[in-house]
C-alpha cells in the first residue's frame, strides 16, 4: 500500500474513492451544535466539498441523521445521493427516490400530551415530533433534564417494552426498539450505488456508535468527533483535503 492509501485521521486504512461509500451524520459532524435544530449554519464551502466527495465516490455518498429526511434536505438540498433520517427508520435511497419507512409501532398519543405539558410549565423545554417517536429538548433549561428523564421511563414502562430512551445532545428521544443507524449502513449498502462498496461513517454522538460498528462490520472504518477528530471544522477541514486528489485516490 502507498501512503495515499492512508487518509483517516490516526492512519487507518480507507479504501480508495472508487471502492468506498461515504456515510455522514449531520448535527456535530457536518455542522456545528446550534442552540435549536432549526439554527444551524451549513459552512459556505461545505456543499461543494460534498459534491466533489460524491463524484469521487461514484454517487455512493449518503447523511445518516436523527433528524427527518425532509430536513436533511432543508439544509443540503440534493448534494447526498441518499438520506436516512430518524436514525434509520426513513430511508430514502437515491435522489427523488420513495422513502421507504420502517413498520414500526406508534406511540400512544397521551405520552405527546404530557410531554407538551411538561414543556409549557418549564420554559426552554422544547418537544420535536417524529413519525414514531418524539424528543425532549433541554438545552435552553439544563435544569429539566432529570424531570424529562423521569417522566420519559413513566411512559415508557407502560409501552410493553416497544420502545426506549436514546440520550442525544442535551436531549432524550423516546423512539422504537429494533431500528438504529446501524439499520441505516446495512439498508443503503443493500443498494447501488454503495453495494460492494466498504463503508466510511462517521458520527458525534452515542447514536452514531451503532452506525460505526456496522460499518466495520462490513468492512469498512467509522470515525467519532472528539475521539478521531477535535470538533467539526477539523472534519470539515479533512474531508476538503480528501477533494484534493485523483478520481482515483484520496488527497495526497
Amino acid at each position: 500500500m502507498s501512503p495515499t492509501d492512508y487518509a483517516g485521521p490516526d492512519g487507518r486504512f480507507m479504501p480508495p474513492p472508487h471502492q468506498a461509500a461515504l456515510l455522514l451524520d449531520f448535527d456535530g459532524t457536518l455542522v456545528d451544535i446550534a442552540p435549536t435544530p432549526e439554527s444551524v449554519v451549513v459552512p459556505p464551502g461545505l456543499p461543494r466539498v460534498l459534491r466533489r466527495l460524491r463524484a469521487k465516490c461514484g454517487d455512493a455518498l449518503a447523511v445518516i441523521s436523527g433528524r427527518a429526511v425532509d430536513q436533511i434536505d432543508h439544509f443540503l438540498g440534493d448534494v447526498p445521493y441518499a438520506v436516512a433520517g430518524e436514525h434509520g427508520i426513513a430511508v430514502r435511497h437515491r435522489p427523488d427516490g420513495p422513502i421507504v419507512r420502517a413498520d414500526l409501532p406508534q406511540y400512544p398519543p397521551g405520552w405527546l400530551q404530557a410531554a407538551e405539558s411538561l414543556a409549557a410549565a418549564h420554559p426552554g423545554v422544547r418537544i420535536e415530533r417524529k413519525i414514531a417517536g418524539f424528543v425532549l429538548h433541554y438545552r435552553a433549561a439544563p435544569e429539566a433534564a432529570d424531570l424529562l428523564r423521569d417522566a420519559a421511563e413513566g411512559w415508557i414502562a407502560s409501552g410493553n417494552g416497544a420502545f426506549h430512551i436514546q440520550a442525544a445532545k442535551m436531549a432524550w428521544e423516546i423512539r422504537p426498539h429494533g431500528v438504529d443507524k446501524g439499520h441505516a449502513v446495512a439498508a443503503l449498502m443493500q443498494s447501488p450505488p454503495f453495494a460492494g462498496r466498504h463503508p466510511i461513517f462517521v458520527g458525534d454522538d452515542v447514536t452514531d456508535e451503532d452506525g460505526i460498528r456496522e460499518a466495520v462490520r462490513l468492512g469498512g472504518v467509522g470515525f467519532r468527533i472528539h475521539r478521531d477528530f477535535p470538533d467539526p471544522t477539523a472534519f470539515r477541514t479533512w474531508l476538503a483535503g480528501l477533494t484534493e486528489g485523483g478520481d482515483d485516490r484520496w488527497g495526497a
